[in-house]
């Protein structure tokens, strides 16, 4: 099983619209190596739901669902999805600051590649958010 971080606006999809919704389709990725990443995903990969721009933390965990498919947002073919679930929201969410702040965290590509809206998360990253988090 493989862990990822997924982005996502809070205006435009929360945490509590997951919540909401349970299962929905992750779509709207349109760069190259996010979009690969999505592909990458297997079922049962877990991610952290970080909600981007104004809040800039992880706020719960997602497991894939669904494996990778043409995104139906997408007028191009070579975009794709995943359907994600929401699993839990994380008892004490983690701020960006707080993993800059953390030594163990300085490779992660949430700090080299802040742009990114997909992104791997290897297993001892996660350990250690996981932790951060009250997990």
């Amino acid at each position: 099983m493989s862990h990822w971080l997924v982005k996502s606006e809070p205006g435009a999809w929360s945490w509590d619209d997951q919540v909401r919704d349970q299962v929905t389709a992750w779509t709207g990725v349109r760069n190259y190596q996010a979009s690969n990443f999505l592909k990458a995903m297997k079922l049962g990969d877990t991610c952290f739901f970080y909600h981007s721009v104004e809040q800039k933390r992880i706020v719960g965990i997602v497991e894939v669902v669904r494996e990778a498919y043409p995104d139906p947002t997408a007028e191009d073919s070579r975009w794709v999805c995943v359907d994600v679930k929401a699993v839990r929201p994380v008892p004490k969410p983690v701020s960006l600051a707080q993993i800059k702040d953390e030594p163990r965290l300085a490779d992660i590509a949430l700090i080299r590649q802040s742009r990114l809206s997909v992104m791997p998360i290897a297993d001892e990253h996660w350990q250690v958010l996981c932790g951060m988090a009250g997990l």
